[in-house]
């Protein structure tokens, strides 16, 4: 069923002179086995939207919904809602802390009162899911590059097998490489084992690439909610709260502007390249 939030509002100092609405009436479901982005400016409620998901932050007033419960009832097991909506915060790599890989995967599904196989088995099997053979196990987190650390600190959450995976910024920092080879994990962890998926980022190529749909937020409130291409027709108005289209929407515009027939529904390098093959009857 996923989660629902339902007329959403968080005000950071409450009742002081500090007083901040940081979101105002957000509403939005994600069905089970989606891939969303959620983008926007800098400080416009992101990072804290996706802490209300698994109950970091508590909502001012308002309701979230995981599998048709009310997370805010009274009686409601916080700690089991955080083993089904895993978060991985940004440069989740300061995180790791253990002697060792393997250990340190081994220590959110050991916090969940495991059998010492259980754990064992999650730990090689979230390790596997991120491309970690078992030649890391013994090797130090802090021994890794950057992409590798990255991967450790996603199968620390995968390890308490999650329905939903939350990532925040999950490749900043990285470089070319380190960035596709994180994404194409992350899209293959929703292709094969159909976790739900909620990706923050600030690159639009990579929103379009791999959602399947778009949250957008803008001083709190959210602003669209939509398909890549359908958030991306309206690029104007995204420069107006501060974001862009990818680099291609604009290339496409401006070929459109200059005669050229070719569809203005295009997101990515790829269907860029199919169109203008096919414009050239190749």
């Amino acid at each position: 069923m996923g989660i629902k939030a339902e007329n959403l509002n968080y005000i950071y100092g409450h009742g002081t002179a500090f007083e901040q609405h940081a979101l105002k009436e957000v509403n939005f479901e994600i069905k089970d086995g989606e891939f969303i982005g959620l983008i926007g400016h800098t400080g416009s409620g992101k990072s804290t939207l996706i802490q209300h998901l698994n109950g970091l932050i508590r909502a001012t007033s308002g309701a979230i919904y995981y599998n048709g419960k009310n997370i805010y009832e009274q009686g409601y097991d916080m700690r089991s809602l955080r083993s089904h909506v895993g978060l991985v915060f940004q440069y989740p790599e300061h995180q790791l802390f253990e002697m060792d890989v393997f250990t340190d995967v081994c220590f959110g599904p050991k916090n969940q009162k495991l059998s010492k196989e259980e754990v064992e088995n999650r730990a090689k099997e979230a390790l596997v899911m991120v491309g970690m053979d078992e030649s890391y196990y013994k090797r130090s987190p802090f021994e890794l590059s950057g992409g590798q650390k990255r991967r450790v600190a996603i199968a620390g959450v995968l390890a308490m097998k999650p329905e939903v995976l939350i990532l925040d910024e999950p490749t900043a920092g990285l470089d070319p490489k380190g960035r596709d080879e994180i994404l194409d994990q992350i899209d293959r962890l929703h292709k094969e084992h159909h976790i739900t998926i909620i990706l923050v980022s600030h690159s639009m190529e990579d929103i379009a690439r791999y959602v399947d749909r778009i949250l957008v937020m803008n001083h709190g409130q959210k602003v669209f909610d939509d398909t890549p291409k359908e958030v991306f027709k309206q690029y104007k108005e995204l420069e107006a709260i501060g974001l862009a289209a990818p680099q291609i929407t604009y290339v496409v515009h401006t070929l459109k502007e200059q005669g050229i027939p070719i569809d203005d529904n295009i997101t990515t390098v790829e269907e860029a390249r199919d169109e203008i093959l096919r414009l050239l009857g190749k």
